[in-house]
Parts: structure tokens; C-alpha cells; sequence
């Protein structure tokens, strides 16, 4: 008899929940088909209310993509040209596109090794008068240290924005991503841990003067029909996505808890093998990605496509060593963790409907070549 051959797991498989929710998605998309309204109507309305009661706060605005959210969050606290915006460069770029699309200059913080999110203590040494907001993500599903970077940036009287698009229902104190900042920023991206299935975003906020201004910002600046109060956006969620959305959100702890589970039964494996890899499971993460680190990241990498199994890498090139930075101040930025970490992390497929057979092939295989070469 010839083995068994080895089984190939995919990064990511958006087909197996869309399936598994095909009915309710269905009937999703036909109230929509039959309402006759399919920009900013009663889905959209009614996804912002049971959004913002998830997160734990009064007001929630729908936008057209994670990014646009970051962008109006910025416009809506008044930052613009001439103004600097604190943010980390470990994180994919979003927020950098934002911060330039408003006219604004990134001051890049480094991270803490430990979380990869921004360092509480590297900000406090960083910030001038010159800095008009803080952007802190919560990158890979964790949450930032937010009682940290708020009580820094509290003292000089900056307000803080959330990047919350890696972290839908991850808290601390039982406190939900999306209610600690002065806005706070999500996307819905098909591969999120709540996702629709074409683009779509949000900004919540405590504040119902920054809800207001936003609000009007997402669709050209109306204070009223056809009447500009100021220049702002075309940025509106679609019907369609918001009653996806809808259908989708009830999910979401269950789907979060399992993703826990598959980062703990992952962690759990490694750990002793020698392989970097997330420790904590909490409330404070919700396991978006599951990032390890090894100096040996790229023979890791093609060791474990032979086996067939899928991997990336969030992200590979820091924002200030991208060639669009190039002549910039940001470039000059100097970040020795956050350029560490560029290097050695490593994503491993982590999504709820991940099958144990599939689990169980990423750890063996892992185990192996931690075994074989001591990875780590």
C-alpha cells in the first residue's frame, strides 16, 4: 500500500463559512433584493445599532472599507496637512495611507516585542506638539495596551484612534475593541474575523459630536440633502453588506473562541519545540493571525509549502523602508524591534473553520522540522 499522502491546508478558506451560512446569507440578500434600497437604508441603520451595542458604545458610522474609516477618523478630529499622526510601521501600511491621504506626516513609534503592538514607553519618548493624534492597532487580534497609551497620550492631551480592523470582539476588563478610544476603526474585509463579502468598514465613538461630523464626512460633507456643510467623502456601505454583516455578527464570539482554541492547541505544541509563538489567550485576543517567529523564517517557510501547507507574511516590509517612503522624514525613523520582527514573524493558517485533521498536520509538520533544524 502506498502512505498516505500529506494534507494540504490552505492560509485562509472563505467558501467553508459562506457555506456553512448559506441560508441565512441568502435570505440576507434577497430582503435586501426586495427592499428597493440599496445604499444606506434600513440594513445599514440597523447593522450600525447592533454593532455599536456589541461594542459597547452609542454610536456607530458604516463607511466604504477599513481604510476610508482610518482616513475620516483623522479628518473627523480636524488633523490635516502640516500635522504628524503616531502610528506603528509593523502593521500593513493602512494606517500610513490614511495619514497621508489627509495630508498628514507618520511618526512611526517601535514596538514591544512581546505583543508587537506600540510601545507605551517608546511613544512617550516620541511625542511633540507637533503630533495631533495617536493610531494604535491592535495587530494580529490583540489588543493594544491601551491603559498604557492612553494615560501617554492623555498627559499630552492627544486623542487616541483605535485600528480595530484585526480585532472585532477581542476586550480587556471585559471592555470591547472600539469603545476605549476617541474613534475607533474597523473593516469588515472578507478574511476578518467578522467579514462581509466584498468591502466594508466602520468607525465607532463615545462621542456624539465626532459621530455627527463623520457621519457627514462619509457622504461629500451633507449637513443636509445636496447641501455641504464641508467637503468630505463618498465612502458608504452598500445594503447588501450590512445585512450580511447582520447575519454574521451573532457568530462572532463562537467564532472567536475557536479561533483561541486552534491558537492555544498550536501554541501548546510549539512552545517546547522551540518555536516563538502567542502565549496568551485571553479576552485580549481574538486570534486573527497566528504569527510565530524563527530567525530561520524563510527555510521554515519553504519547508512547510513542500508539505503543503500555506503560509504568509503580516507584513514583510516595515512602512518607513517602503520605496514610497523614500525621501520622506518618516524614512528616517529608526525601529530596531520593529525591524527584528519584519523579519523572523511568520503567519500559520488560523481560521474557526479549520478542521482538527488540518490542525493536527500544521503542528506535526512544525514539530518535525523543529525537531530536524531546532527552529526558533
Amino acid at each position: 500500500m502506498s502512505p498516505t499522502p500529506p494534507i494540504s491546508v490552505a492560509l485562509n478558506d472563505l467558501l467553508r463559512q459562506t457555506t456553512a451560512l448559506q441560508h441565512e446569507l441568502a435570505a440576507s440578500v434577497n430582503r435586501v433584493l426586495a427592499s428597493g434600497w440599496y445604499i444606506l437604508g434600513r440594513e445599514c441603520a440597523a447593522f450600525e445599532a447592533e454593532f455599536a451595542a456589541y461594542c459597547g458604545v452609542p454610536h456607530c458610522i458604516t463607511v466604504a472599507n477599513g481604510t476610508d474609516a482610518l482616513e475620516l477618523a483623522l479628518r473627523g478630529l480636524g488633523v490635516g496637512p502640516g500635522d504628524t499622526v503616531a502610528t506603528v510601521a509593523n502593521a500593513g501600511g493602512y494606517s500610513t495611507t490614511a495619514i497621508r491621504a489627509v495630508g498628514a506626516e507618520p511618526l512611526y513609534i517601535d514596538i514591544d516585542p512581546s505583543s508587537m503592538n506600540m510601545s507605551a514607553a517608546d511613544l512617550a519618548g516620541r511625542l511633540t506638539p507637533a503630533v495631533r493624534a495617536v493610531i494604535a492597532t491592535h495587530l494580529y487580534g490583540r489588543m493594544a495596551d491601551l491603559p498604557a497609551l492612553l494615560a501617554v497620550a492623555g498627559r499630552a492631551a492627544v486623542p487616541l484612534v483605535e485600528d480595530c480592523a484585526q480585532a472585532h470582539g477581542a476586550a480587556i476588563g471585559g471592555r470591547k475593541a472600539g469603545s476605549w478610544g476617541a474613534l475607533a476603526c474597523f473593516s469588515f474585509y472578507p478574511t476578518k474575523n467578522l467579514g462581509a463579502l466584498g468591502d466594508g468598514g466602520a468607525i465607532t465613538t463615545n462621542d456624539p459630536q465626532l459621530a455627527q461630523r463623520v457621519k457627514s464626512l462619509r457622504q461629500y460633507g451633507w449637513n443636509g440633502k445636496y447641501r455641504c456643510a464641508e467637503y468630505g467623502r463618498n465612502s458608504r456601505m452598500d445594503e447588501m453588506q450590512a445585512a450580511i454583516l447582520r447575519a454574521k455578527l451573532p457568530h462572532l464570539d463562537g467564532w472567536n473562541a475557536r479561533r483561541r482554541q486552534i491558537a492555544a492547541t498550536y501554541s501548546a505544541a510549539l512552545a517546547a519545540n522551540g518555536v516563538d509563538c502567542p502565549r496568551d489567550f485571553g479576552e485580549n485576543y481574538v486570534a486573527h493571525l497566528y504569527v510565530v517567529r524563527s530567525q530561520a523564517r524563510d527555510r521554515v517557510r519553504a519547508a512547510l509549502a513542500a508539505r503543503g501547507i500555506a503560509t504568509d507574511i503580516h507584513y514583510p516590509v516595515p512602512d518607513h523602508l517602503q520605496q514610497a517612503a523614500r525621501g520622506t522624514p518618516a524614512a528616517a525613523a529608526q525601529l530596531p524591534a520593529t525591524e527584528q520582527a519584519a523579519g523572523e514573524i511568520l503567519t500559520l493558517p488560523c481560521y474557526a473553520e479549520l478542521k482538527d485533521e488540518e490542525i493536527s498536520a500544521v503542528v506535526g509538520a512544525l514539530q518535525t522540522l523543529a525537531q530536524e533544524a531546532r527552529v526558533g
